[in-house]
């Protein structure tokens, strides 16, 4: 197998770099890049000039460290140099590198991967290193932890471990069906893949949590037009991020931002506004709000407040227990005017002046907190995080659905049998290779 290096921090310009070398012949840096030349102890930062054997010249003074084998994050040798960030160096220095015999630049995911195919990882920790560097929140940052500290293969080994003893006994009474096998076995291990279906469905029954959290919450912004959504976007954004005019239906498509509100990752959408109309390209615009409301995780019902809300009977159906309603323009409105009695709980905002806004900021992260777990803390069992995990695991609960139907003994064993491999499909312990070009090809380079 050929030893593979990449960049492991971010690419540009930066105070140091980092360089990633993992394979058999990793120890050639030491022997043919580095001054002095013997190997250092291992896991022990030693300052070497980086010398280029073939012209002599100096690339830089790094700080290197050996990493041999199995102690590695890939379990094979492993060797990082800690050089400065300028690109120069970094190219001369990845040239360099190139240049020595088996040595070839990484793919994207490729020390994971190493990692995964050395035992360092099961599957599902690889995906949350993916995550991690990809965590733009500190919820998903701590979701990412969890998953890369085993939680969620520790779970999915568990189940499978315990319907593996189930069915080391049930192929026992079959291979042995002469012999008088108490019957309560029988009934214990059927009992046993009761209890873990029955895990495995509240396990799926999550909302989509982890997966929502590890892609982001979408927030719809609707409403009549001139209600102010546009202008209320940028006030939640902190920026300009969509145009802001008085003429009715300047939004005809829908605008997205993403955002970081109590740890939480949202993508606020702004939308047309809603209304009648003839106009085909604005009647499209329409359609596509209504559309976002549909999918969306909570809706933003944005009002005109100083504006007779008495006839917008359209837009007051579209409350329900997803929505927040808002009364935009508050600085037009007396301090002791009462709510309207179809949104008794509505807020007072206004864009323009900033007036409620951190109200209205507290009641988004209150309603996905209520929906989802407060500040965004993880608890009892860990979630799921992705699509290829809720397929295997709904494959795994029919398996286990129709064993515990069957009267067959052999029908329910190979149902079981079945159940532990869709199980371990998702940790990699079986069936994997075609998963694995598809699930590292999400990484980044160096990683």
């Amino acid at each position: 197998m050929t030893t593979i290096f990449a960049l492991a921090s971010a690419q540009g310009r930066a105070g140091v770099a980092v360089l990633r070398v993992s394979g058999e012949k990793a120890g050639l840096v030491f022997s043919r890049l580095c001054k002095p030349a013997h190997f250092p102890e291992p896991r022990v930062a030693t300052l070497r000039a980086l010398i280029d054997e073939r012209s002599e010249d100096l690339l830089d003074r790094a700080l290197v460290i050996w990493f041999p084998a199995p102690h590695s994050f890939t379990g094979e040798n492993v060797v990082e140099i800690q050089l400065h960030g300028g690109r120069a160096v970094i190219a001369s220095v990845c040239d360099a590198l190139a240049s020595l015999p088996d040595f070839e630049p990484a793919g994207p995911g490729a020390f994971s991967r190493r990692a995964f195919e050395n035992g360092k990882l099961d599957l599902t920790e690889a995906e949350a290193i993916a995550d991690l560097v990809e965590a733009e929140t500190s919820a998903q940052q701590r979701q990412a932890l969890r998953q890369m500290d085993g939680a969620l293969g520790r779970l999915y080994h568990d189940w499978a471990e315990r319907l593996k003893h189930a069915l080391a006994f049930m192929e026992a009474s079959i291979d042995f069906a002469d012999e008088d096998v108490p019957a309560e076995i029988s009934e214990n291990q059927r009992g046993a893949i009761k209890a873990v279906a029955a895990e495995l469905a509240a396990h799926l029954d999550d909302d989509h949590r982890g997966e929502r959290l590890r892609e982001g919450f979408m927030v719809a912004l609707l409403g009549p037009p001139n209600a102010g959504k546009s202008s209320l976007m940028n006030a939640l954004a902190r920026r300009d991020a969509a145009i802001v005019s008085s003429t009715p239906g300047t939004t005809r498509d829908v605008i997205e931002v993403h955002l970081d509100l109590g740890g939480w990752p949202l993508c606020l959408a702004d939308t047309a506004g809603l209304r009648e109309c003839a106009e085909e390209i604005e009647s499209e615009g329409v359609r596509r709000a209504l559309a976002r409301a549909e999918t969306a995780d909570l809706k933003i019902l944005v009002f005109d407040g100083a504006s007779d809300l008495s006839k917008d009977e359209k837009l007051r159906a579209l409350i329900d227990d997803r929505t927040i309603a808002v009364l935009n323009k508050a600085d037009l409105l007396k301090d002791n005017e009462p709510p309207p009695y179809w949104a008794p709980d509505s807020l007072r905002v206004s864009a323009k002046t900033g007036q409620g806004i951190e109200a209205l900021v507290q009641a988004i992260i209150d309603r996905i907190d209520l929906r989802y777990g407060a500040g965004g803390e993880i608890s009892g069992a860990p979630s799921l995080t992705r699509a290829r995990h809720r397929l295997a695991l709904e494959e795994c609960r029919s398996h286990l659905a129709r064993a515990a139907t069957v009267t067959d003994d052999v029908l329910c064993t190979e149902d079981v049998r079945l159940a532990v491999r869709a199980l371990g499909r998702i940790t990699g312990r079986v069936d994997v290779e075609d998963l694995l070009d598809l699930i590292f090809s999400e990484f980044c380079i160096g990683k």
